[in-house]
């Protein structure tokens, strides 16, 4: 009689990332993994543990954890932080792990060991405003925290989350020291004498889907185009694919590859001819560095294939006023 019924609980949800995660992988991915899952074992599970939560899934630099109480939740991810200062500070800045997390109080739907529903998403929607090594939590958790732990809270006020239907009032937890928040956001700096860039998918406007390859083979060219000027640091295309077919948020990807300007475009192949366009963005504050165009007969594309993504590496090169791009040998 009740075959076919959805079991729901209230729970505590934990969701957190590593910061930044793909630039790390694309930078030392042996040592990258290395290092998160000596943290996870050696300071994170313990904590975990302790305060008698249960690890729901791991989805690569992702972790879901449910807790029977809230305040154990903002417990458990306040310890975290907290020490999680400590251990990088002894950790060389371009190997640091940073997380960031958001906690949210909701009705779930349990399917086996697994929880899902509205619950889980806010909390992933809160870890993504999250701030390197902060914690971000909807208005409920605040309310049922306040006063029973000894952690300050600012409001942020009502925020607008992806998919979510209604307006989430998120605060953030104030865990750190004095400057805290800035060393730990300083280890995903990247060096100040040059500039650092992410190429993503550009977006097939053909309305061909045999088309992508064809997208993304002008893409891996622009990469290779711009890696080839010793100035500039390119994210691996492995880590800027990693957002193919998805609605970006620009400022979200600067903030997870660590880069402070991203370029995206768009390609459309029809009849005879092929239009590229390209943009150049800084991620931080969305503006427009850069747009241009170029239109070239299709007979004639393969001769200039090359020239075209030099033409956008260049362009990017006199956006910063840096020295004149050298023909490669």
């Amino acid at each position: 009689m009740n075959e076919g019924r959805v079991e729901r609980r209230l729970a505590a949800i934990l969701a957190a990332d590593v910061v930044g995660y793909s630039r790390l992988m694309g930078m030392d991915e042996a040592g990258t993994l290395a290092r998160l899952r000596s943290v996870l074992r050696d300071l994170v599970d313990p904590k975990i543990t302790n305060h008698k939560g249960r690890i729901v899934k791991t989805t690569g630099d992702g972790i879901l954890i449910e807790f029977p109480s809230v305040v154990e939740a903002v417990a458990c991810a306040v310890a975290v932080q907290q020490e999680m200062i400590e251990h990088n500070a002894a950790t060389p800045e371009g190997q640091r792990i940073v997380f960031r997390v958001g906690i949210n109080l909701g009705d779930v739907i349990v399917e086996g060991d697994d929880i899902y529903g509205d619950g889980v998403n806010i909390a992933a929607r809160l870890e993504a405003l999250a701030e390197p090594g902060g914690i971000s939590v909807s208005g409920v958790v605040h309310d049922q925290v306040w006063g029973r732990l000894e952690v300050e809270f600012e409001d942020t006020g009502e925020q607008i989350l992806k998919n979510i239907a209604r307006p989430i009032r998120v605060y953030r937890v104030k865990t750190e020291p004095a400057g805290a928040l800035l060393s730990v956001a300083s280890a995903l700096a990247l060096p100040d004498d040059k500039p650092s860039l992410a190429v993503l998918p550009f977006q097939n406007m053909s309305g061909d889907p045999e088309q992508e390859y064809f997208a993304d083979g002008v893409v891996e060219d622009i990469i290779t185009a711009l890696s080839r000027v010793g100035w500039f640091f390119v994210i691996a295309r492995n880590s800027s694919f990693t957002y193919k077919g998805k609605a970006v948020d620009i400022k979200q990807v600067g903030r997870e590859l660590g880069v402070r300007y991203v370029l995206e475009g768009s390609i459309r192949k029809a009849a005879n001819r092929v239009r590229i366009t390209g943009q150049l963005i800084e991620a931080e504050t969305g503006r427009h560095i850069w747009a241009d165009v170029s239109r070239v007969r299709l007979r004639i594309f393969s001769t200039c294939r090359t020239g075209l993504p030099r033409a956008l590496s260049a362009r990017s090169c006199r956006a910063f006023s840096a020295p004149r791009l050298q023909e490669p040998m």
